[in-house]
């Protein structure tokens, strides 16, 4: 049953000589919005985020966890729209391995620079804004698939979503001409000052909000995604962006895009946050159990290599130069460790012997080592879908 006041309205649209009805959102936030129905996950989502955060401030570097994590941030977010990559081609695409640049991979090493680079410039104190999204937008777009869709530019046509055509579409998002207005709208709520709503139920109302405006030709999903943990990051419920949640979307798909489309046509926004809330949730708990198992992971392999004496210092320092680099090949680890050719090439060899890396390639020159117990803790849930 539609909620009066609480679902935007429709609005005649042509695109290819027929013409659709497109919805077109109110302002946030929705009015009458029931708090006290979402306090119980919120709580929870809050507690997940605060013990998120705390691991986070005792990782020894978080950098080199973080380079990793995002990687698979990238993976599954690309999967949901469709690639086929897995985190070990993304690894192996940035070790230049030969044969590993297929379109998926680019696309997936996309998401990783669009995502860089806006959370490079949230910490130079650049604000979360429409100029800030069009440059993320068109970071991900900048090669392959999709490059052809005016990255960074709001679009200037009418999309569609599901269906051949507009007329059986599932969705069809506001007219081309309204999406400033609604796009700017949206910022305006960003950066709304005194709002009495938590931090993350305005980030679970702005991804909403986003993916229904639809505001590009391409990378909607991906940017609404990043969205998320901009948010957070700029209101200081995150110093490291180690919360992103697309494993929970990516598990949950179907759901998630009923939710979005019963807030559309229902004024279902409850339903929406509590699902999202519960994401947050289960999403920290998840990487904090990954950060802990990555943390004992790369003690009990230091122990090992210290217990061999002066010989293991040279190994532990290629190790510890994989713990942000997880596939490497020997002449990368000898530019990140400043160690020479044949010292890092000891060190592999040791850590090969030990069961610590492996070798990909099998060839005698141009070889590649993958950091393997690592790579396996971080693949879970990364494997592509099935389609």
């Amino acid at each position: 049953m539609e909620e009066k006041g609480r679902i935007g309205r429709s609005e005649v649209s042509s695109v290819g000589g027929e013409t659709v009805r497109a919805y077109v959102p109110l302002p946030l936030p929705p009015p009458s919005l029931d708090i006290a129905r979402l306090q119980r996950p919120l709580e929870a989502a809050q507690i997940a985020l605060g013990q998120l955060e705390g691991v986070s401030s005792v990782l020894p570097d978080p950098q080199r966890f973080l380079y990793a994590y995002t990687r698979k941030e990238a993976v599954l977010s690309s999967q949901i729209e469709g690639t086929q990559s897995s985190l070990s081609d993304l690894l192996a695409f940035e070790a230049e391995v030969q044969g590993t640049g297929t379109d998926d991979v680019v696309e997936t090493s996309n998401y990783v620079a669009a995502m860089t680079h806006g959370l490079q410039r949230l910490r130079g104190g650049f604000p979360l804004s429409l100029r800030l999204i069009r440059d993320i937008h068109r970071e991900l777009l900048t090669s392959g698939r999709g490059s052809q869709k005016e990255p960074g530019e709001f679009r200037r046509s009418q999309n569609w979503i599901g269906g051949s055509r507009p007329g059986n579409a599932i969705f069809v998002p506001p007219p081309p001409h309204l999406v400033p207005s609604l796009m700017g709208d949206l910022e305006l709520y960003l950066h709304r000052e005194n709002d009495p709503l938590p931090l993350l139920v305005r980030a679970g109302l702005a991804h909403v909000q986003f993916e229904t405006i639809h505001p590009f030709l391409d990378g909607n999903g991906r940017v609404g995604r990043l969205l998320i943990t901009f948010v957070l990051c700029a209101g200081g419920a995150l110093s490291e962006p180690l919360l992103f949640l697309s494993l929970f979307l990516k598990r949950h798909r179907t759901r998630y895009y009923e939710l979005l489309q019963d807030v559309r046509t229902k004024g279902a926004w409850e339903d929406w946050l509590a699902f999202f809330l519960e994401g947050v949730a289960v999403t920290a708990r998840e990487a904090v159990s990954t950060a802990r198992e990555t943390l004992d992971l790369f003690r009990q392999d230091k122990d090992r290599l210290v217990a061999l004496g002066r010989q293991g210092l040279s190994v532990l320092r290629v190790l510890e130069a994989m713990q942000a680099r997880p596939i490497a090949s020997p002449q990368a680890l000898v530019r990140d460790t400043g160690l020479s050719h044949p010292t890092v090439t000891r060190a592999l060899d040791m850590l090969g012997s030990m069961g610590i890396v492996r070798e990909l390639s099998g060839r005698a020159r141009d070889r590649t080592y993958a950091y393997t117990q690592y790579i396996n803790i971080l693949n879970r849930g990364a494997e592509p879908l099935k389609i």
